[in-house]
């Protein structure tokens, strides 16, 4: 496991903070040169952020914000880094947007050095999971790029996020769900809850079958954790061990075992024909939610 890695070394507080530092200088005009201040920026200069975690802009939002930058100005400043030619966008995009179909000229921008690519995935990332305008794909898709792209462990992100390690993981498991569901999910014509309902199921068909109903039925959470539930009855998840299993069979069996616990499993063989399973648990929350588990499988076993 890799070493936990340090906080970012300016902190959160550098991008766009509720109240920048009284000693942050304000800039009519950018110089081009100065870093960790406050300017008017040409918005023609400003690139886009190829980290930006938000997949969906509702139109009907951002032309309330363009409204309100149209009567107010832009309030508070986007944050950007220097790049050849102009700036790298790293926070701000709905605010570049509007202020685009506005038809300004310059917004007002804080801009820091940002001195690696990884160090701008962070800060793009966490500080749109802080602000928690991102519906529950995207930070799934935040989270799982946390860890595939900066090496982060599920407790690293919890630790950054300041999100319970449980949350982190039970988010992570709605990427397993189809295109269709996830599409829905992120356009808000289901929410979260029926989608983790729905992820409880390891049928896709039967995913999609029942996310039909929530969409021309209009079933609620509820409605839809006692369909999983009664399914479970009907067809009991087994997990098939061969009688010798090999490594390769046994990879097989573990990630089995996680997508039907939701969490790390190993299995370990020991001498004469027998073995250990080990499963793995977060917190009392999610010890809580693997005995709920059990007890359902051997209802359904009895």
């Amino acid at each position: 496991m890799s070493k936990v890695k340090p906080v970012l070394g300016r902190g959160l507080a550098s991008l766009i903070p509720r109240a920048l530092p009284s000693s942050t200088p304000i800039a009519r005009q950018d110089d081009g040169l100065t870093n960790e201040i406050i300017a008017n920026v040409d918005i023609d200069k400003i690139k886009p952020n190829p980290y930006q975690p938000r997949l969906e802009f509702d139109p009907v939002t951002l032309d309330e914000l363009k409204r309100s930058i149209q009567e107010k100005g832009i309030i508070q400043p986007i944050t950007v880094c220097r790049v050849t030619d102009g700036y790298q966008l790293i926070s701000g995009e709905r605010r570049v947007r509007a202020a685009r179909e506005a038809g300004l000229r310059q917004v007002p921008a804080y801009i820091i050095r940002v001195r690696t690519q990884e160090e701008m995935l962070e800060l793009a990332l966490i500080e749109n999971l802080q602000r928690e305008h991102l519906n529950p794909i995207e930070i799934a898709i935040s989270y799982k790029r946390l860890i595939d792209e900066c090496k982060y462990t599920q407790e690293q992100v919890s630790e950054r996020i300041g999100k319970d390690r449980t949350t982190i993981a039970n988010t992570l498991r709605l990427l397993k769900l189809p295109e269709p569901i996830r599409m829905a999910v992120r356009k808000g014509e289901v929410s979260a809850g029926h989608a983790r309902a729905l992820v409880a199921i390891d049928n896709a068909d039967l995913q999609m079958s029942i996310f039909h109903r929530i969409v021309n039925k209009g079933l609620s959470v509820r409605d839809v954790e006692r369909l999983v539930r009664e399914e479970g009855k009907r067809k009991p998840r087994r997990v098939q061990v061969p009688a010798h299993p090999s490594g390769s069979s046994l990879a097989g069996v573990e990630e089995k075992l996680r997508q039907t616990l939701g969490t790390k499993v190993e299995v370990k063989t020991l001498t004469d024909g027998k073995g250990q399973i080990l499963i793995e648990y977060y917190s009392l929350d999610d010890l809580d939610r693997l005995l709920e588990l059990f007890a359902l499988i051997q209802d359904q076993s009895s």
